[in-house]
């Protein structure tokens, strides 16, 4: 594949090397020096774009995939406000779009196993559940897109739970959690890679299901491979559709 790296950033970087590692060519890197004067005829021939960029140009980036015809995976997070209307424009353009919060395969058992362990739980209402991630000081938005994924896997697998607030850590006035409302916590220490763990607390004992990220590695190749995987299709698409946890 003749890949197109908008953002090169960390994340970039090491998307770069395993790309390469798999017999891949980077067309076009794009990141902040040269994005305003990035046109769509600059992606002329390439087969895929993967965006690891910032929230704030994560919309212009997809656009411009859309507007040069070529499929793009992006895993920036921050900015599904606009996912709707994203969609519907990918839709009625016949483009090819496959987004997730996290592109390693272990976060994506995890988010599998949590939807599970919701269910499980749902009868046992002396249990309360929070989030808790933890992220380097460079990220720039919080919660985590992971984080909301986890928090969403719960809600839409458990009563008694409506909606997810977040409290950052050290940042402002904390927020205490209606009976209703499932917790974030979100901390930004140093060069952590991502760690995320679900507690189901009660009075007599707590359960934590933990995901803890060695590096950022897992993300860069499971980014890679779900531009493989997006070869040749057409349409709007998560990353879990890679995967097929419901198989016999």
């Amino acid at each position: 594949m003749k890949i197109v790296l908008l953002g090169y950033g960390k994340m970039g970087q090491l998307i770069e090397k395993f790309a390469l590692k798999r017999g891949h060519e980077i067309l076009l890197i794009v990141d902040k020096d040269n994005r305003e004067s990035t046109l769509a005829n600059d992606l002329a021939g390439a087969d895929v774009a993967i965006d690891f960029s910032e929230p704030a140009a994560a919309i212009g980036n997809i656009s411009l995939c859309f507007e040069a015809n070529v499929p793009i995976v992006v895993g920036t997070t921050g900015w599904y406000d606009h996912l709707q209307e994203i969609k519907s424009v990918c839709l009625e353009a016949n483009q090819s779009l496959l987004y997730g919060s996290n592109f390693s395969i272990g976060v994506n058992v995890f988010f599998h196993v949590n939807r599970l362990l919701a269910q499980a739980m749902s009868p046992y209402k002396q249990y309360d559940v929070q989030v808790e991630e933890i992220h380097h000081i460079h990220k720039l938005d919080a919660p985590s897109g992971t984080a909301i994924t986890i928090a969403e896997g719960i809600l839409d697998h458990t009563t008694g739970k409506s909606a997810w607030i977040n409290n950052v850590v050290g940042e402002g006035e904390e927020l205490i959690p209606k009976p209703e409302e499932l917790l974030i916590e979100s901390h930004r220490i140093e060069e952590v890679p991502g760690t995320h763990t679900v507690l189901y607390s009660s009075e007599v004992d707590q359960i934590e299901f933990k995901h803890t990220a060695h590096s950022r590695a897992g993300f860069a190749l499971g980014a890679v491979v779900a531009a493989e995987w997006l070869q040749g299709k057409k349409g709007f698409f998560q990353v879990t559709e890679m995967f097929d946890f419901n198989r016999a």
